[in-house]
């Protein structure tokens, strides 16, 4: 399921045949993917897999050196200002001025994008109303909480009507309550025409919002797809095995018709079954009882995108810093 050649008829962003180098490190080696026109997308992958060098090469904070990239149409070298003018940008850090105004920052922002008059106040009405902060207008952003600030970063993300909006770990840092509103107002965004590419390091966030995952690792795309998809390839259940004696148990379940795959993990053995979990048990139970084998734990559940990040990858997604690109962000939207 990983991505073949781009099409270009509903893609927002094309790249191609991408490679870029550190020295004598290829960072990215070499991949090729679309993001389609009002999709959410969701671009995962560990601390040094090619994630950032990709993004930071597609709202052109880093050179391109190799391939091709097209953002809203625009090429990210021979058009850059073009794509600059074409996205946001929410960084996985706050970045807002302590000391103005929640109505300022949207302001100021406008301001910086030479945004008419009548325009821009139009636009902070809309935003603020878009992300429930109407109420606090005239507030200092030192005040506001942690889910209001990311709000207020989405807000002026938006503040130029972009085609693509850029997330980088919108929801880092927040309760669960306060989460799961942000995927609301993500998804209201994405109503109103804006493709959103996210990157974050919870997957349930991912499984949620994306309508297409791709995953990157060792700078290529290891696979891409529906969350339904990506879920479906490690098959229909997976069964959690800890036994007396897991290198036997794994002998002797490997053959069993059901077992799509079976892995030997440092807390007991996972199988992957291509059928309905609870009727594959009894058989596995039976079969290492019979060879002696003592079960110790046993557990039935359905693929999630941990499980298939994990499987994909074999590591935990960890964070990457951001602050350098974010910097160079802001320093390239005043030029």
């Amino acid at each position: 399921m990983a991505e073949t050649a781009p099409h270009r008829d509903d893609a927002i962003i094309v790249v191609e045949n991408l490679e870029h180098s550190y020295g004598s490190f290829r960072a990215v080696d070499g991949i090729s993917f679309t993001v389609k026109k009002g999709e959410i997308f969701s671009f995962l992958g560990p601390n040094g897999a090619g994630k950032s060098t990709v993004i930071n090469i597609l709202i052109t904070l880093l050179s391109l050196q190799k391939g091709k990239a097209i953002v809203a149409g625009y090429d990210v070298t021979g058009d850059a200002q073009k794509v600059r003018e074409s996205i946001g940008i929410v960084f996985q850090d706050i970045t807002l001025d302590r000391d103005m105004t929640v109505w300022e920052l949207l302001e100021f922002h406008g301001r910086l994008y030479d945004m008419p008059v009548k325009e821009r106040r139009d636009r902070i009405d809309e935003l603020l109303k878009l992300v429930q902060l109407e109420a606090k207008r005239d507030e200092l952003s030192k005040r506001l909480s942690g889910g209001m600030k990311r709000r207020l970063e989405i807000a002026r993300g938006l503040m130029t009507r972009p085609q693509v909006l850029f997330l980088d770990e919108p929801t880092i840092g927040l309760d669960p309550q306060t989460r799961m509103r942000m995927w609301e107002y993500i998804k209201g965004v994405n109503r109103e025409g804006t493709t959103i590419f996210l990157t974050t390091h919870y997957m349930d966030e991912a499984d949620q919002l994306s309508d297409r995952i791709s995953i990157i690792d060792y700078g290529k795309i290891i696979i891409t797809g529906t969350s339904w998809e990506l879920k479906n390839t490690l098959g229909r259940d997976l069964i959690y095995l800890k036994t007396d004696n897991n290198a036997n148990a794994l002998r002797l379940l490997e053959h069993l018709p059901a077992v799509r795959e079976i892995t030997e993990k440092s807390k007991g053995i996972v199988l992957m079954v291509n059928e309905d979990g609870t009727k594959v048990l009894p058989g596995i139970i039976d079969t290492l009882r019979n060879d002696g084998i003592e079960i110790s734990t046993i557990n039935l559940k359905k693929p999630t995108m941990d499980d298939v990040f994990v499987f994909y990858t074999g590591r935990e997604l960890r964070d990457e810093g951001q602050a350098p690109a974010r910097a160079m962000f802001l320093r390239a939207g005043r030029r």
